[in-house]
């Protein structure tokens, strides 16, 4: 298999399905080489727009919801970004194409995904810091963010996130119990507006 192929027909598809829209998640999408994130056994499978496992129970997220959720916060280069739900790294790589070395910070519940996904992305020449935690706590050492996601479902937004937030910027995350949907807050003086975009299915967030 020809990775870097497959990676460019798999974003053409998407493309093509109306999934992603901006310039700079189309680049971000071609750029990262999601075969290194996912296990060896499922390397064949890496460029199918599909969720797969990563173990722990934890999976990589299908590749139209990654592209989808970076349209849908809106980043520029120069943005700090906190990701709750490292998982891999596959996520936390395509958004830092977007807003450059430096400016991801990333949470994991875990400790092995964790050391995985850190080792993997130093490799691969990604300067994202990763902390072992619970994300509903944030990442309070590096607040305030300009944006922060989750990669796992929460009932609520978590409040702890929302309060290392900048006034004026996104929060975006699958939340609900039974039935999730994707939901994007943006944080103001005087509370928070939101917005749904359909139902979505993730991993529970841990912690």
């Amino acid at each position: 298999m020809n990775e870097g192929t497959e990676r460019e027909r798999m974003v053409d598809r998407l493309l093509d399905r109306g999934f992603i829209e901006g310039d700079a998640t189309v680049a971000a999408l071609r750029a990262v080489p999601r075969h290194e994130f996912v296990q060896t056994d499922k390397r064949h499978l890496a460029y199918h727009d599909r969720p797969l496992p990563i173990g722990q129970g934890q999976t990589i997220s299908a590749p139209h919801m990654v592209g989808t959720m970076l349209d849908k916060l809106e980043l520029e280069h120069g943005d700090e970004v906190l990701e709750i739900g490292t998982g891999c790294g596959y996520h936390a790589a395509v958004t830092a194409e977007v807003v450059g070395p430096g400016n991801i910070y990333s949470v994991e519940y875990v400790p092995e995904l964790a050391d995985r996904a850190r080792q993997r992305l130093e490799r691969l020449g990604y300067e994202i810091a990763i902390h072992t935690g619970d994300g509903q706590q944030g990442w309070p050492e590096h607040a305030p963010y300009d944006a922060a996601y989750l990669t796992c479902a929460a009932a609520q937004p978590p409040e702890a996130v929302l309060d290392q937030l900048r006034e004026g910027s996104y929060f975006l995350g699958p939340i609900g119990r039974q039935r999730q949907e994707l939901v994007r807050l943006t944080v103001g003086p005087e509370g928070t507006r939101r917005e749904t975009f359909g139902g979505v299915r993730f991993v529970r967030m841990q912690g």
